[in-house]
């Protein structure tokens, strides 16, 4: 059984994680700082209760990376939805149209309404860039099934962008 953490066992693990741990979660949330800094202040108020308990996991980083995502999708889970003529009031954001906050809105309700695992899958390849081999290796998978599952996943994703109210049918 692991020894519980010491105050300096985390003071250490923290100095060597926090700047890549916070360029992961920021990159998660897309351009809102505040929230970014929420949920790596509580991922790793949940590390310290945890570690100083049961001991510190054998990859600190990723056991701080699950508990940002778990915390993240609960959040866009409790997100009040928002119409598409609610969206078209503000102020146009990114490529300069009112369309994309109603498409970003779209996409993030359909996420939210994933399963865990494929809102994982969808992430680790299309947000993370990881590559096929690596996400098998781990989630243990072979290829071939994570392949199937993030196909299935896309499929998930599409049906819940069309069949929300607010969705126009138009996924470009």
């Amino acid at each position: 059984m692991p020894q519980p953490a010491t105050e300096d066992d985390i003071h250490r693990i923290y100095q060597a994680t926090i700047d890549e741990f916070y360029r992961v979660v920021a990159r998660r949330c897309d351009g809102d700082r505040e929230l970014a800094e929420d949920i790596v202040q509580e991922s790793w108020l949940r590390a310290v209760r945890a570690w100083a308990a049961a001991g510190i996991p054998d990859v600190p980083l990723a056991w701080l990376t699950t508990v940002a995502r778990n915390l993240l999708a609960n959040h866009f889970r409790r997100r009040p939805h928002e119409s598409l003529d609610e969206a078209m009031r503000h102020p146009a954001t990114d490529d300069g149209s009112p369309r994309f906050e109603a498409r970003q809105s779209l996409v993030t309700r359909a996420l939210s309404r994933l399963s865990i695992a494929n809102l994982r899958l969808l992430h680790a390849f299309h947000f993370q860039r990881q590559h096929v081999a690596d996400i098998a290796v781990e989630h243990g998978l072979s290829e071939r099934a994570v392949e199937g599952r993030l196909r299935r996943a896309r499929q998930q994703l599409r049906h819940h962008i069309e069949a929300d109210p607010d969705s126009e049918g138009d996924l470009s």
